[in-house]
């Protein structure tokens, strides 16, 4: 799937664009009951063309002096990995030093570049909107993304540029890709696996060029594995840049079937990891949680139990997922996360007979019926599997609008423990019968 990324320096309205642009999927992709989280990330679908979508904006930290070095290493990064570029710019504010420090960088570019001038909601505005010509990028679009004015012509040319999905059946084996923030020991993990050095590892983050598979075969079960160990790194992206490790996994996650997320101990699962966590539950993955260089913590301080629990908090509301601690140095259970991985995956592929969840649901939910709403009565009459990759449920009812968020975590809940979908998330919709 092609990427789009949108940069620009800060408060242009990146945000507003990225937000209107991924709505139309927005219920689909990111049905996480009752969450919202900072959302750098979605698809966008526009003429029957789906492109993956990254907000840059939401990356940046740190005080004026920072931005400026941030935003150019964002910008060299989205040049590097996506497909098509949209430059985004303010009117009224006018041409900035930042802007041509952008633009500089993009001039350079052969991939298709867009230069969108926002906040043009008025004819005074669109006068202004000429001196962005001296940026020397071309044409520009005028665009207002707060009232969605010009966004449509935006959208028309983006998936005109855009290449056809191909479709990457390469081979129809189960793909888990290796996916984490660089230097959590990925390369070593596969080279552990398969008993040599199919990869060069060093200690300098991100010294793997590209994404690459490798065949498995472990248990009686085949697979691909696919390593995106800190995939090919610029000089001057620092390795701390938490847009960097989430760029460089979004399409590894898109094409995988379970995420093997590995995190380093002595760092815990901070911001970088969650993002990546969030990215493979968003895309519906089966996910196994890898704590790696288990070996190199005070044990004193930090039991297993505890780090364990610690982790499942940040991951709140999607608790139900392996945690398998390793030391890939010692070689200490890594066939146990391949293990899990497995029978994640077979979790994800599940398929339960509508009769089995009629006959096991239906006494639950009417012993705990959900709750009335303005004196009306929700009935849930029929439940069905969905025809879909990962487990999607359909509970068929008379007033779909009247369940709240809080009551679907509860059918979740119980689906995961009658029908064990450990590691795997799970959509629940409700429709009218």
């Amino acid at each position: 799937m092609s990427i789009v990324a949108i940069v620009g320096r800060p408060n242009v309205g990146k945000s507003t664009l990225f937000n209107r642009m991924i709505q139309r999927r927005e219920a689909i992709t990111d049905s996480v009951s009752g969450v919202t989280r900072d959302r750098h990330y979605g698809r966008s679908d526009w003429n029957g063309k789906e492109f993956s979508l990254i907000d840059t904006g939401g990356y940046v930290v740190g005080s004026d002096d920072i931005f400026e070095e941030e935003i150019d290493q964002q910008v060299e990064l989205a040049i590097d990995e996506a497909d098509a570029i949209i430059f985004m710019v303010n009117a009224e504010e006018g041409i900035t030093p930042m802007d041509e420090d952008v633009a500089t960088l993009l001039r350079k570019v052969t991939k298709p570049v867009f230069l969108v001038v926002n906040k043009v909601d008025n004819n005074q505005r669109e006068q202004d909107a000429y001196e962005f010509y001296n940026l020397g990028l071309g044409e520009y679009y005028s665009i207002s993304s707060m009232n969605g004015s010009g966004t449509g012509d935006l959208l028309d040319e983006i998936v005109k540029i855009l290449p056809d999905t191909e479709e990457e059946t390469v081979d129809d084996l189960p793909r888990f890709a290796v996916v984490g923030r660089p230097n959590a020991g990925k390369s070593s993990f596969i080279n552990a696996l398969i008993g040599e050095e199919r990869y060069i590892v060093t200690d300098i983050a991100g010294t793997t060029r590209d994404s690459i598979d490798t065949k498995y075969n472990r248990f009686g079960f085949e697979f691909n594995l696919v390593d995106t160990a800190g995939i090919r790194r610029k000089k001057k992206v620092r390795e701390d840049l938490e847009f960097y490790s989430v760029m460089r996994s979004v399409r590894a996650i898109e094409h995988a079937d379970v995420c093997i997320l590995m995190l380093d101990a002595t760092r815990g699962f901070d911001g970088q990891v969650q993002n990546i966590f969030w990215l493979a539950e968003r895309n519906r993955k089966g996910i196994v949680v890898l704590v790696n260089k288990w070996d190199l913590v005070d044990k004193e301080t930090n039991t297993a139990k505890e780090y364990e629990a610690m982790i499942r908090k940040e991951m709140e509301p999607f608790t139900d997922v392996p945690i398998v601690f390793i030391s890939v140095m010692n070689k200490q259970r890594i066939h146990k996360a391949i293990e899990t991985a497995v029978a994640v995956y077979k979790n994800r592929s599940k398929k339960i007979k509508t009769s089995q969840l009629n006959e096991v649901l239906l006494p639950l939910i009417e012993n705990y019926p959900p709750p009335s709403l303005k004196g009306k009565f929700v009935k849930i009459k029929f439940i069905t599997q969905l025809p879909t990759p990962q487990p999607q449920f359909a509970f068929f009812c008379n007033l779909p609008q009247y369940v709240r968020d809080s009551y679907k975590r509860y059918l979740e809940n119980q689906l995961r423990k009658h029908f064990d979908f450990h590691g795997v998330p799970i959509s629940v919709y409700m429709r009218k019968k």
